[in-house]
This record gives structure tokens, C-alpha cells and sequence, in this order.
């Protein structure tokens, strides 16, 4: 669709409409709660096809009318249906050279890039109606649905109606699937997905991808493409095809030009069929730095200072998916020099990194944490990094390993740096080694970015803020915005404090969010802390002096970055919610 300011650029600049007379009907509009486009048609000021025509002059490219036109399988299916429903794009003619393509945005480069990698084609941009894209979008589901008819009706049985092990294998070389499921693997790549989930239902199949940690509906695929789109994911993981009654894990990889992703499949029995999730893990991302991770100045020389001791353990917490093994292995990029050994032991190692010795587990072969790490301490290492401390043997192993001149990073999952340490009491190491042991508690979450393309400002409604209030101490928050130079003067609460929010755009497929960012609250285990340790004090205690320390909170954090536009209230409050 065209943005406001678009339409009255392009009503003005072909007489249609002036500026004043727009500007008249955009507030009628917004009173009435419609979209300006819509608006105007329902006062027979323009018709989509004047407008339409007028815009494709405006954007310098040819109109094309597709209403009622069928467009040739072979052409349509060139643009996969995720990226054409997505992006309101059409593929309706071309050669051997070319595509022709028609869109509602004509300025959406990065997807006709896109299309020009996965086809090998020059891209031909026209403009159409908002009408034609969407009858023609009609024509995927015709073709799909013939496809799996037949599929489905040349699809063997064995005696007891269930497909063989051969007719799975066959089913999933047949080009349709194929099709299906590249175009799935290929598009989660493209929209940076970090999850594909497959949910079969009783009708039908859903597909999701998450995305910067939300889960969003992709497409739906008929039923009778769900033993072939499965079988094709088990023969490229290699897994049993006719295995359906046991769940199963597997990999595989897809190298690009520009990319090189490894799949970690899973597949669960459930009652409607097998569902399917698949992590992808781009092997080719960059390594961040510590500012790039999020972390404020204060945060920063804490870690800074403590990753340059010899020994001792840095544990990072948080929930699943808070993004602990990017931090980590970011640490470990600082510490990866000639001078030292470098040896992990991970569940599973997700990314490749250059003169570390990475060690994957794997418990049906009683290769564990434990017996890992105990290995590795033959291994005459200098750093060590183990996956999770998930249990007591672990716990030990890796607290020895630290006071022994070791230096341990590994992670937990506890929801705050203070509640770290009664974990590992927990857990049945000493205090007194918890005490000597530990430099550094990195808590941390993960929020989504702000879109930069389409931020605006805004200032936090009251029932919003009646909210705040009740759910955090809005007092020492503003007191901690102003201390970081948040804010100036906080007398006047948060009514005065203007924050962002992202309005919804392609870049962003209407969420307002593009990419992540981590909030954290870091804890230096101070002589303070360790008398505290060694006197058994509880998790409030341990919290308070942490505070007098200055330890800020990953709600603290989220709020400094919320005020400076780099994320939300809303996504604040969503993670840290306890």
C-alpha cells in the first residue's frame, strides 16, 4: 500500500487533488478511523486504477492491470508464495533473461535483490492494483492444491495403508514438496528467522518462523502435503522416513553466496502427526563486540575487568533463547589469543570458532558435561568454556577447575544475577567456594529493536503509567534514568519523559521491530558480596547490597534504553516479567 505522504505527492503532482483539499479529506479520515486510500475511494475522489496509474508515473515505472488474468504456472511459481503474499508481489511474465514483476512497491530494492539471487533473472518492475495482487494470489492455492492432488492420489500404500519406506523416499523427491520445503528453508534465511516450527492440525499444516524471539503464521498448507514435506525434512537430516513413533533429532546445512546456515532439526510424535521445529544457526554471522551486545559503560569495564583475571568462573543466566552463548562466545573471541588454550565443551556448538577446541556432548554415549569437562582438564587449558551448569557434578567440577587457576565460563538458568549464588548452593557447592570462586554474574535478556525506518516518538498514556506503578518502584527508576543521563530531573515523573515506539512498516512487516538487543544486570562478587556469601545470606539481602554497589537491573537497563530509541516500554515489560 502507499503511504500517505505518498498519495498526496502523487494526487498533487497530477492535479487531482491539491494539497489543502487532501489535507481536509486525511482529517476526515483519520476522524472516521480509515485509511486515507480507502477514504478517498469511498468519496469517489479517485478510483484505485487513476490512482494506481497516476502513482506508477510518479515512481517513473509502467502500470499493468492483472484483474481477471491467469498467469502461467511456471511464472507464478518463480516467486515463491511466502515472499509474494509477504511483500504484494506478483511474478506474471518473462523469459529466459527477465521477470516481470508487479507491486504495490516499486521502492522494495532488498526484495527484488532477493529474487534476482534466487531466480538468476533481471527483475522488470511494474505497478498494479491492490485488487490485482490479490485476485492473482488466489492462483498459488489452485496450483498448489492440483499438485498435492495428484501427489497424493499417485502416492503408493503399503498393506496396512501406511507408506513405505520407499514410497516416503519417493514422495520426497517429488518436485512440489521439494519445492515447499526449499522455499521454507530459503525464506526463514531471508526474514532472519531463528526458529521453523511445522504443526500439523486436523485439516491442514501451519507453518511459523520466529523472529527477533516472536513467533509469526507463515502459510498453511493443505493436509495431504504433510507425509511428504516430513519425509523430505527426515531424508535431509538423515533420519529414519519411517520412523513415526519415536521422536528424532537430526542436522543438515544450506550454503549460500552469501550464507551458511546449519539446521538443527527436532521431530515429535503428536496426535494430528509429526510436528517439526528447526533452529537455524547462520554460520557465517559475525562475532559481535560488547558494545554492539548492549551493555552500558558501567556493565562494560566490570566485564572488561574481570574477563583479564587468570582464574575463577563468569557466568552468564537467564531463561532459554536469551541470547547466553552469543555473550559467551563474544567473551571468548576477546580472550582467543596465541598465548592461551582455549577448550569448551558444548550441547550443541553453535558456532565455529577459529583455534578454540569445541567438544560437543553427547549423553547417549555417556559423553557428558561432567565427563567433558573433566576431560578437558587433561587438556592443559588455560580458559574453559562449558555449555550449561545443569547439574551438581558439573557445578563441582567446574567450581575446582576455577580455583585450580582455571578461568570458567559457562551459564545457568536463574532469572537475576543475586539468585545465582543460592543456585549453586543449591546445587551442593560450599560457600566458601562460591565465595572464592566466582568474579562475575552477567543476568541478561533479550529485546527487540526499534525499526529505525519507521520510530516515532510518543509520551505513556496514563493507564500505562497506573500500570508502572504498580508493577515497579517508578521512583528509583527515574532516579537511575537521571543518575545515567537518561533524563533531566525527575520530579515530573514519567508523564514528562518522552519514549519511542516503531509505527509499522515493509521493512519490518508491520511490527515495528527489526533485530535485538540484550538488557542486562551485572554483579562483581566484591568482598561485600563474599562475606555475605559466606554468612549463607538470603537472595533480598544479597539484592540490596548488590544495589549499594550500583548494580543495575535488566529493567533498569531496558528503561535507559527505551528513553534513548533503541527499544519499547511493552518490550521491556514483556521480558522481565516474572
Amino acid at each position: 500500500m502507499l503511504s500517505q505522504k505518498q498519495i498526496k505527492n502523487i494526487l498533487a503532482k497530477t492535479d487531482i487533488l491539491s494539497e489543502s483539499d487532501f489535507d481536509k479529506f486525511a482529517q476526515e479520515a483519520e476522524a472516521s478511523g480509515k485509511k486515507i486510500e480507502n477514504y478517498l475511494m469511498e468519496k469517489k475522489v479517485i478510483t484505485p486504477l487513476s490512482l494506481y496509474e497516476s502513482a506508477a508515473g510518479y515512481f517513473k515505472v509502467p502500470f499493468v492491470n492483472l484483474k481477471g488474468q491467469t498467469i502461467r504456472k511456471d511464472i507464478l511459481f518463480t516467486i515463491p508464495e511466502p515472499i509474494a503474499t509477504t511483500h504484494d508481489l506478483i511474478a506474471f511474465d518473462g523469459d529466459s533473461q527477465e521477470i516481470k514483476i508487479a507491486t504495490l512497491n516499486p521502492d522494495d530494492l532488498e526484495i527484488f535483490e532477493f529474487i534476482k539471487k534466487k531466480t538468476g533473472l533481471e527483475p522488470k518492475i511494474y505497478l498494479t492494483t491492490p485488487e490485482s495482487i490479490t485476485d492473482n494470489l488466489k492462483q498459488y492455492h489452485k496450483g498448489l492444491k492440483a499438485e498435492f492432488d495428484y501427489l497424493t492420489k499417485g502416492a503408493p500404500k503399503t498393506e496396512n495403508g501406511k507408506e513405505g519406506e520407499k514410497d516416503l523416499k519417493k514422495l520426497a523427491e517429488d518436485l512440489p514438496v521439494v519445492r515447499i520445503v526449499d522455499t521454507l528453508l530459503e525464506y526463514a534465511i531471508f526474514q532472519e528467522a531463528s526458529d521453523i516450527h511445522i504443526e500439523p492440525e486436523e485439516k491442514d499444516i501451519i507453518v511459523r518462523y520466529r523472529i527477533d524471539g516472536i513467533l509469526h503464521n507463515v502459510m498453511i498448507l493443505p493436509k495431504n502435503a504433510q507425509a511428504g514435506i516430513i519425509a523430505r525434512i527426515k531424508i535431509l537430516s538423515n533420519l529414519k522416513v519411517d520412523e513415526h513413533r519415536l521422536p528424532q533429532d537430526g542436522r543438515f546445512k544450506i550454503t549460500g553466496e552469501e550464507y551458511k546456515v546449519s539446521f538443527r532439526v527436532s521431530i515429535i510424535p503428536t496426535f494430528d502427526g509429526e510436528k517439526v521445529v528447526m533452529r537455524l544457526l547462520n554460520e557465517k554471522a559475525q562475532i559481535l563486540n560488547l558494545e554492539q551486545l548492549g551493555f552500558q559503560p558501567r556493565s562494560l569495564d566490570l566485564v572488561k575487568r574481570n574477563i583479564k583475571k587468570p582464574h575463577g568462573m563468569i557466568l552468564v543466566t537467564g531463561p532459554t533463547g536469551s541470547g547466553k552463548t552469543t555473550t559467551l562466545y563474544t567473551i571468548l573471541n576477546l580472550l582467543n589469543t596465541p598465548e592461551v588454550n582455549i577448550s569448551t565443551v558444548e550441547d550443541p556448538i553453535e558456532y565455529r570458532m577459529p583455534k578454540v577446541n569445541q567438544s560437543q556432548i553427547n549423553p547417549k554415549i555417556g559423553f557428558t558435561f561432567a565427563t567433558g569437562l573433566r576431560a578437558l582438564l587433561r587438556q592443559d587449558p588455560d580458559i574453559i568454556m562449558v555449555g550449561e551448569i545443569r547439574d551438581e557434578e558439573t557445578a563441582e567440577i567446574a567450581v575446582h577447575a576455577a580455583m585450580t587457576g582455571h578461568l570458567v565460563l559457562s551459564t545457568l538458568h536463574t532469572n537475576d544475577a543475586v539468585t545465582t549464588l543460592p543456585r549453586l548452593s543449591d546445587m551442593g557447592v560450599p560457600s566458601f567456594l562460591i565465595a572464592t570462586t566466582t568474579n562475575l554474574i552477567i543476568a541478561q535478556r533479550l529485546v527487540r529493536k526499534i525499526c529505525p525506518n519507521c520510530i516515532q516518538s510518543y509520551n505513556l498514556d496514563k493507564k500505562l503509567i497506573e500500570e508502572l506503578n504498580k508493577n515497579l518502584n517508578v521512583g528509583n527508576l527515574l532516579k537511575t534514568l537521571e543518575k545515567e543521563k537518561a533524563i533531566v530531573g525527575s520530579k515530573n515523573g514519567l508523564e514528562s519523559v518522552l519514549f519511542y515506539r516503531g509505527k509499522g512498516c515493509k521493512k519490518c512487516n508491520n511490527t515495528g521491530y527489526k533485530g535485538r538487543i540484550g538488557i542486562y544486570e551485572t554483579l562483581e562478587i566484591t568482598e561485600a558480596v563474599s562475606d555475605l556469601i559466606l554468612k549463607k545470606a538470603n537472595a533480598n539481602e544479597l539484592k540490596k547490597e548488590a544495589e549499594r554497589q550500583g548494580m543495575m537491573t535488566t529493567t533498569e537497563d531496558g528503561f535507559i534504553k527505551a528513553k534513548n530509541g533503541i527499544t519499547t516500554i511493552e518490550e521491556i515489560m514483556r521480558v522481565t516479567k516474572e
